[in-house]
């Protein structure tokens, strides 16, 4: 059934409510009717001559945006903390992809220091960046620490992709013309944000970990747009549903076997972020997207963050990786 014709307002209407009934809007049934009315694609070789780079993209939803950025004609950098696995997923873009340019790249986004000394290198290697996709995650069962002493799930999905934005911001602006997006999870929406114990010392659990650092990820997504409003820098996040990826198989066995029928396959999954960063659509606070379309933040009974909470966190942001503490544009 053609929905191209669906009038604005039935079809947000149909948005919405696929938007708060999960089965729907976060499974293959979701993507399968939305794109019967979302935004148009990128034109064919959009982003020939330019840059991407990805975390986390030697599997899953990772290696699927970079095969879809190389057909779009970018060159990709393919960041992932085993050089094995880096190489063979560059080697997996060069086979379905025809002429795609490809580099790998090594480092473990959760270690600082790695991060600072890959940064440095990286920018004396590439003169401008035009996107930027902070992909890697994981979701370990017990609390693990990484060499600096920082909880991994904190250091994977904020504080690195935090020090690797301010350290590569320059390539970034650069580019003129530029996008920055944050891979979070709809999980998100089960957790406040937390300021007050960020290393998550007591009474830790891994999926209440994922969802208090994928909250985290869209809180410094939209602080980093305002931080960056006007500038030529655009700065989202978003999540891309369930997806029947190597992660959940690992780390969500159980609801992997219930759902499976319904999931995502990982180009699904991938799509919303090269989207963003191939169209650089406009975006108004909140800076959150699911399959092409902004989403609120929060949803019912859940309030908007707290400003002063949010300066809180993103004051510990910057003292842990000991980056710029100026975070201008925030509300007061």
């Amino acid at each position: 059934m053609d929905l191209s014709g669906l009038a604005r307002p039935a079809a947000e209407l149909l948005d919405g409510a696929m938007d708060r009934a999960l089965i729907v809007g976060y499974t293959k049934l979701g993507s399968g009717l939305r794109r019967r009315w979302w935004a148009a694609d990128a034109r064919p070789q959009a982003m020939l001559g330019q840059r991407v780079l990805i975390t986390g993209a030697t599997a899953g939803i990772g290696v699927a945006m970079a095969e879809s950025f190389a057909a779009l004609g970018a060159g990709v950098h393919v960041l992932g903390r085993n050089a094995a696995k880096v190489d063979q997923a560059s080697a997996r873009i060069r086979n379905s992809v025809a002429g795609a340019h490809v580099v790998a790249e090594v480092c473990d986004v959760s270690d600082l220091e790695a991060v600072r000394e890959w940064t440095a290198d990286f920018a004396n290697r590439v003169p401008a960046l035009n996107g930027l996709v902070h992909n890697a995650g994981l979701m370990p069962k017990d609390r693990a620490l990484t060499r600096e002493g920082h909880e991994v799930q904190l250091a994977t999905h904020v504080l690195g992709p935090h020090l690797i934005t301010e350290r590569l911001l320059p390539l970034l602006r650069a580019a003129g013309g530029a996008s920055v997006v944050f891979v979070s999870s709809g999980g998100m929406y089960g957790s406040p944000l937390v300021v007050d114990d960020l290393e998550f010392r007591r009474g830790y659990n891994g999926v209440r970990a994922y969802a208090r650092t994928k909250k985290m990820q869209v809180v410094l997504a939209d602080s980093w747009s305002r931080r960056l409003a006007g500038t030529d820098v655009r700065v989202e996040s978003m999540h891309p549903g369930w997806v029947d990826t190597p992660g959940v198989a690992q780390y969500l066995p159980r609801f992997r076997a219930v759902t499976r029928p319904l999931l995502r396959d990982v180009a699904d999954g991938a799509d919303t972020a090269v989207w963003l960063v191939a169209t650089r659509p406009e975006s108004k606070a909140g800076h959150f997207w699911h399959d092409r379309s902004q989403r609120p933040t929060t949803f019912g009974w859940q309030r908007n963050e707290n400003p002063v909470k949010v300066r809180r966190f993103l004051e510990q942001v910057s003292r842990l990786t000991a980056t710029s503490e100026s975070w201008s544009g925030l509300r007061a």
